[in-house]
């Protein structure tokens, strides 16, 4: 019965294929929302946030469809959804905040915002950059760390303009109050994805450590 099962299911899929398509969805989200918060057409990056994010919907439910069928896999099973889903939640949070951005109409971004979503673009670039050195893990494994740590570096970075930007906004919410709520949303909406890149970062070492 067990050489029957193993014979209907898939032998592999191209998980890492996946991974990248996903990586891949991240930095052009990244990059939308950099030129979003650097004055570009608010309606048209927005849009191409929204769009990147069904695309990684379309890659995730492959991910998960296949990891349930294949019978070998790269990873163990958990360790393959839980990356996949990681990198999910940074884009759900990038598409969280291109929604937020769109319900309040903003169209001035501060400083701080700006430099947030700088870091953040770097950290979807350094993601993209470690997925493929996964195909040879054991190779890699020095390379993919020194990635990763680069990730977390920003994430701490993130939460130093994150604190500046919103003592920033309380310092002058005397002069206007309900603008000074929406910042603290905004910060709140980009603090999470810096927040969900740094797990992408934690899933990856953590294939890493166990595989190199």
């Amino acid at each position: 019965m067990f050489a029957w099962f193993q014979r209907v299911l898939p032998r592999k899929s191209d998980f890492f294929g996946m991974f990248e398509a996903h990586a891949a969805t991240l930095v052009a989200a990244a990059e939308a929302m950099d030129k979003l918060v650097d004055g570009g057409p608010r309606k048209e990056e927005i849009a191409e946030v929204e769009r990147r994010e069904h695309e990684a919907d379309d890659i995730i439910r492959q991910v998960l469809t296949d990891v349930r069928r294949t019978f070998l896999t790269p990873f163990d099973r958990g360790a393959i959804t839980s990356l996949i889903g990681s990198m999910d939640d940074a884009i759900d949070e990038m598409q969280s905040t291109a929604r937020a951005v769109d319900l309040y109409e903003i169209d001035r971004f501060t400083p701080e915002m700006k430099e947030m979503v700088g870091m953040i673009a770097e950290a979807a670039a350094l993601t993209a950059e470690a997925i493929p050195l996964l195909r040879d893990i054991s190779r890699n494994g020095t390379t993919i760390h020194g990635l990763t740590e680069k990730v977390v570096r920003l994430e701490g970075d993130v939460d130093d303009a994150h604190a500046a930007g919103l003592k920033k906004a309380f310092a002058e919410q005397s002069n206007d109050p309900m603008r000074f709520m929406v910042s603290r949303e905004i910060y709140k909406h980009l603090e999470r994805i810096a927040d969900a890149f740094e797990d992408v970062a934690n899933e990856i070492d953590g294939l890493v450590i166990d595989h190199s």
